[in-house]
């Protein structure tokens, strides 16, 4: 799985209807070791900008991110 730093992050209170029970939620742009940025949904612990986080499983298509 991929691995990197948080680029900035936000958590989201007021989500769309598609994603509202799982609301408040963090999103994050993350810049990958191996280069670029993908923007992807934190699970556990909240991140700050700087943080090392690790892919962990990926849901239709997004990544979900833990703290390293």
């Amino acid at each position: 799985m991929r691995s990197g730093a948080v680029y900035t992050e936000t958590v989201i209170y007021s989500a769309p209807e598609t994603f509202a029970k799982e609301a408040p939620y963090q999103s994050a742009i993350v810049t990958l070791d191996g280069g670029g940025r993908v923007t992807g949904r934190i699970l556990g612990d909240r991140v700050s900008i700087d943080d090392r986080v690790v892919e962990v499983e990926q849901r239709n298509g997004v990544p979900y991110f833990t703290k390293a």
